[in-house]
């Protein structure tokens, strides 16, 4: 698998949001952060040694995944059971994907319910409702910003 089959795939599934974090690093959310969703892979765009890619694996998978050669904790994520892989060679493209589809999964189950129902939403809706949550946030930010001396 490559950065761009591992995209392609993981805007196969339900709800998925794509940003540009932290440098160089796709995020991949379950659902718009306007709405409360939550990240659930990161690809790492850098040569940096962190892995390229980084996932959401829960407690049991974590620790069978770091036995295997190419799985290390995933750096800042590690206390919340995410591993990195070392290179995109360390699991075939087919378990891969279920690792991905995994990762979704858990982390759509931890969804609040306020993003759940905003989810729920017919997509011209939900659309409105990022719309409308990032502009007060942007609202709140400055005001925040204007009462600091």
């Amino acid at each position: 698998m490559s950065v761009e089959s591992a995209r392609r795939f993981l805007h196969t599934l339900p709800h998925v949001v794509e940003t540009l974090q932290w440098g160089d690093n796709l995020v991949f959310w379950v659902g718009d952060k306007a709405v409360g969703g939550k990240m659930f892979a990161l690809i790492n765009l850098e040569k940096d040694g962190r892995g390229v890619l980084s996932f959401a694996a829960g407690p049991e998978l974590y620790a069978e995944l770091l036995e295997r050669e190419g799985f290390l904790p995933a750096p800042y994520f590690a206390r919340i059971f995410w591993v990195a892989m070392q290179s995109w060679s360390a699991a075939r493209p087919v378990e891969l994907e279920e690792l991905l589809r995994h990762a979704h999964t858990l982390v759509q189950g931890t969804l609040p319910p306020k993003a759940v129902k905003a989810l729920a939403l017919k997509p011209a809706a939900l659309r409105a409702l990022i719309r409308e949550n990032r502009a007060a946030a942007e609202k709140r930010a400055a005001k925040k910003s204007s009462t600091r001396p």
